[in-house]
């Protein structure tokens, strides 16, 4: 028995998410089973780094299974992705300590959200990146930033859906990238609660946009005041860009 690392990127356009769900919905994590138990000819259980939800990308999620059959890894890639669909990919495989667990072993991740600031809505672009038509203060956006950046307690940036009651993460860095009408928001941190990435990122727009308040942002991190923060950014401009074990 063997535990495998897969290194996987999918278009989550047409998915329900990672997880499996109990009624019969396209998810990744489903997907991914049906191909290893083809493979393996029994069941095997993939344990995710982490839910991307309905809508949502991976540029590099991580998942591990054991693997009880005996085929060389330099071939476990190419008959994966032989039997996934086309909207999933296997872009790396490795094998890994029995003790390793893909979402309990993680020191860091990082998301992608992409923002498109064209002058009109492109209908092909929907469900690849958030549609901001307000011109954005960059100055003002990395102002918000370093105030989200560092280890707080963020019950302001999640949706009243997050199951936990545990809402300090830390945020490592937030990156603001501008390339002609795109701005590339990379958030790295610890782990990330319910639509985090996506309300750190509506909250900049928000800012930059100057329809909140540095004030505003302190505020929905000082009193997890969840009205103080900014909009949630629509799924489709979300990707998981990479782990870090």
């Amino acid at each position: 028995m063997k535990r495998i690392l897969l290194t996987i990127s999918y278009d989550g356009a047409n998915f329900f998410g990672w997880q499996k769900q109990a009624d019969d919905v396209r998810t990744v994590q489903g997907e991914l089973e049906k191909a290893i138990e083809i493979l393996a000819g029994t069941h095997c259980e993939v344990y995710g780094s982490g839910r991307t939800d309905a809508g949502v990308h991976a540029l590099a999620q991580t998942a591990h299974f054991d693997l009880p059959v005996n085929i060389p890894l330099s071939k476990l890639a190419d008959v994966l992705n032989s039997l996934l669909p086309g909207d999933i990919a296997v872009t790396n495989v490795k094998e890994v300590d029995e003790n390793f667990h893909a979402r309990f072993s993680i020191k860091k991740k990082c998301y992608r959200y992409i923002v498109y600031t064209g002058k009109e809505k492109d209908p092909f672009l929907a469900s690849r990146m958030g549609f901001v038509k307000y011109p954005l203060d960059e100055e003002k956006m990395l102002e918000a930033a370093s105030l989200i950046e560092g280890k707080h307690d963020f019950q302001g940036f999640c949706s009243s859906a997050t199951c936990t009651n545990d809402f300090v993460r830390t945020v490592y860095s937030i990156k603001i990238i501008k390339e002609d009408d795109k701005y590339y928001f990379d958030v790295e941190g610890s782990g990330f609660l319910y639509n985090m990435v996506r309300i750190i990122v509506g909250t900049l727009v928000d800012v930059g946009r100057g329809k909140l308040s540095l004030e505003s942002v302190k505020e929905a991190i000082e009193y997890g005041d969840r009205s103080k923060a900014g909009v949630t950014m629509p799924a489709g401009g979300l990707y998981l860009k990479y782990t870090k074990y």
